[in-house]
């Protein structure tokens, strides 16, 4: 089993010059169909103790760590919340009430001055016949409701509420799983090309210090020289460009993470694994209900039919029982206020009936229901959404598959035409140019195989993500 590490941090990702004899250090072979390969790894450093990272690890930190993710599960707990609010109506209510009274200018008649407490649910007073100028009443109420549309409303849809919280969050972890992949893989991607051209700038190096060696043996002409020079510089340039897009795509990985800007790790992936999993069942149909937007809107419309039952028995009487205890005192001298009490208790019930409400109930029946329709429109045009996202990844798929295997034969041809192309001129039998052109044709058909290869991985996400599949 061989293992190969690759210098991944943008900053120390140095361009090495081609050298006599050992020319540079190889740091990775792109292989036929990556078959002889078993482990890549790609670091930010060589030499540094960072963590290396597949791609299921970068998911599974992800899941834990992405901002987006952990907002919407505080939304899942903001929905519990706002139930335990909405349902708190269904316990006891009980409340405490005082009134201290001093009594300014009383009437010498015989009425009776009285003094109340109130609550909602029932009142109760305590008389005073005049005879006293300082009072104070105290009162405990409790009430308990028995039946009220609007906590039954609140009590049905609940549980919906909270589903569609968990839903949002389903739906985030999704995103977060194919964001992920694809910036993983295109990170790959990059990193592959940067392979592939250090591979041609060694080869290019070689040939330019062999024509340099033979220009100055007389045994070929000046321009084989500089051709092999354009060649290598061509190279140079397009490594260099590459190695320039390594730190903003590990900047894109880290951000799909969650991942803290100023650390660094290591990515690595099981290569025959990789290559594995690139089958996917298309003969699979495509069924709506796994996609989690259409869940979604499924559990809108169940909290839809809520509200129209809701504003359809709205008419219903709330009902509730009540008890109401007072303690009073009265005296005329502050500091016996307290030796003397009046007590009074009682139990009720009491409801309420809306008889006319100009015609509001009507009307949001009538809205409710308007909004049912909006939602049955949404969902068919969801569907077909869905529908054209799918045929889209498929196609996708499909052709990038397609494309791949063909550009594997372009490169293992490529490799074989190289080969005897070089040979021939080092025996005289073709031009320096034919060098060149089968030097281009393998830089192009290996950059083009590994392009397609990472292409299909991604346009499987996509395919997974139409078809509802993405697990995480």
């Amino acid at each position: 089993m061989n293992f190969y590490t690759l210098i991944a941090k943008y900053p120390r990702l140095a361009m090495a010059e081609p050298k006599k004899n050992t020319g540079i250090i190889r740091l990775f072979l792109l292989t036929i169909a990556f078959a002889g390969l078993s482990l890549f790894s790609y670091g930010q450093n060589a030499n540094d103790t960072s963590q290396n990272l597949t791609l299921e690890q970068c998911i599974d930190y992800a899941l834990h760590h992405q901002p987006v993710l952990q907002r919407s599960l505080v939304y899942v707990s903001i929905a519990r919340t706002n139930n335990a609010i909405n349902l708190a109506g269904w316990l006891p209510q009980v409340s405490a009430s005082g009134n201290l009274i001093h009594n300014l200018q009383q009437s010498n008649s015989s009425s009776t001055t009285n003094t109340s407490t109130q609550s909602s649910a029932g009142s109760s007073s305590t008389g005073s016949g005049g005879r006293f100028v300082n009072t104070f009443i105290s009162g405990v109420t409790a009430s308990q409701t028995l039946f009220n549309p609007t906590l039954v409303y609140a009590l049905k849809s609940a549980p919906l509420y909270v589903k569609q919280a968990q839903q949002v969050t389903d739906s985030t972890k999704i995103n977060i799983v194919s964001s992920v992949s694809k910036s993983f893989y295109n990170l790959l991607q990059t990193l592959q090309q940067i392979n592939v051209l250090k591979e041609d700038t060694a080869r290019l190096g070689k040939n330019v210090q062999d024509t340099y060696h033979q220009y100055v043996g007389g045994i070929v002409d000046e321009t084989d020289y500089e051709e092999a020079t354009i060649t290598l510089n061509n190279s140079k340039a397009q490594l260099k460009q590459a190695t320039e897009n390594i730190s903003p795509q590990y900047a894109t990985l880290k951000q799909s993470m969650g991942y803290p800007s100023e650390k660094q790790f290591n990515v690595s992936f099981d290569t025959l694994q990789m290559m594995k999993s690139i089958a996917i069942d298309t003969a699979q149909q495509l069924q709506y209900e796994k996609r989690i937007e259409f869940q979604a809107i499924r559990t809108q419309k169940d909290i839809q039919d809520q509200a129209i039952n809701y504003y359809r028995f709205s008419f219903l009487p709330t009902v509730s029982a009540f008890f109401n205890y007072n303690l009073a005192f009265e005296n005329n001298n502050y500091n016996n206020l307290l030796s003397n009490s009046y007590p009074s208790s009682l139990i009720g019930l009491s409801f309420n009936i809306p008889i006319f409400t100009g015609f509001a109930r009507l009307n949001n029946l009538k809205k409710a229901k308007l909004e049912q329709q909006v939602n049955n429109w949404n969902e068919i045009n969801l569907k077909s959404n869905i529908y054209t996202e799918y045929k889209t990844a498929l196609a996708n798929y499909k052709g990038n598959l397609y494309n791949m295997e063909l550009l594997q034969k372009n490169e293992t041809m490529a490799k074989r035409v190289y080969f005897v192309v070089t040979l021939q001129y080092k025996q005289g039998i073709v031009p320096y140019l034919n060098v060149i052109t089968a030097e281009s044709n393998l830089i192009t058909s290996e950059i083009n195989y590994t392009n397609a290869l990472f292409q299909v991985l991604s346009s499987k996400i996509d395919l997974q993500k139409a078809m509802g599949n993405i697990t995480y």
